[in-house]
């Protein structure tokens, strides 16, 4: 009896009674954060080495779709890996409840789990939107580009080999000129194309603007209106492998993040690991002995 007695003392310490309280804040609170943490470290990691779906380097329009599937695979796979850890800390620190009162302990370390999940997703879109209304806020303050338009970041390459003149004065303000052309130009995309009237008009103002030839100026014209149909249709499907790939990784996030908060609080009643985590840790003896 002695000797027992301090085990039941730090049993009863460790189990908490059945108060009627599913979610407690503390752990959900620090597995958002360590999901949320390592998210931006492995999301880092992924753009350094060039897995970004989409860049602002002006050969991002070289990559193959294969390069964008798989950036979009390792936006899901980090997804899975950043979510499982918050989930597995949710339900490893989560406080035991007393089991012989309470018979859902899988249940509650799973929504702890999701709810680490969902923490961490409203972060890190609280993060993305504050960020964009930064760059948005900068970007309409600067004169230059208040008078540009929504053509001018996608199709700036385009818009320069259009209007390239070596004899033009440098003072002499074209963005006007630019904007009407990047609108043109934006149209090079859709099912009907650039129509004769806007294309006949686009090649007088290049010849105007750049004194080329009309043969010349026409095939600059032409030139400029396919190339902007591909890049246009590449950032098409960017975007589209962008948002199916976020989509993908939050669902299978949850999952995750369900799936290593059970067995994270197993780990903490002493139950024995699964089996995606027995792996791991049988190789840990063999790493010590090294």
């Amino acid at each position: 009896m002695t000797i027992e007695a301090p085990t039941l003392i730090e049993d009863e310490a460790l189990t908490l009674p059945d108060d009627g309280e599913y979610l407690r804040w503390t752990p959900v609170v620090a597995g958002a954060f360590a999901a949320a943490a390592f998210s931006f470290i492995l999301v880092t990691f992924g753009i350094t080495i060039g897995l970004g779906v989409s860049s602002t380097s002006p050969t991002w329009r070289d990559s193959s779709a294969a390069l964008s599937l798989l950036s979009g695979i390792y936006l899901i796979l980090q997804a899975i890996v950043s979510f499982g850890l918050g989930g597995y800390v949710a339900g490893r620190i989560r406080a035991r409840v007393d089991a012989a009162r309470n018979s859902e302990t899988e249940t509650r370390d799973g929504l702890h789990g999701l709810a680490a999940w969902a923490l961490a997703v409203l972060l890190g879109g609280t993060l993305a939107v504050i960020v964009g209304a930064t760059t948005v806020n900068r970007a309409s303050s600067s004169p230059t580009i208040a008078n540009t338009t929504s053509a001018e970041p996608l199709l700036s390459y385009e818009l320069d080999r259009l209007l390239r003149a070596p004899r033009r004065p440098q003072s002499v303000d074209m963005s006007a000129e630019r904007a009407e052309a990047g609108r043109i130009l934006m149209m090079s995309s859709s099912h009907s194309g650039v129509n004769h009237d806007d294309r006949t008009y686009l090649i007088q103002q290049v010849q105007a603007m750049t004194g080329l030839s009309a043969a010349d100026a026409e095939r600059r014209v032409d030139r400029a209106i396919s190339d902007s149909k591909t890049a246009i249709n590449h950032a098409r499907r960017s975007t589209i492998i962008l948002a199916f790939s976020v989509a993908a990784a939050t669902l299978l996030g949850a999952v995750s993040a369900w799936a290593a908060a059970v067995a994270g609080g197993g780990r903490r009643d002493g139950a024995p690991p699964p089996e995606w985590m027995a792996f791991a840790e049988r190789l840990e003896p063999r790493t010590a002995a090294r």
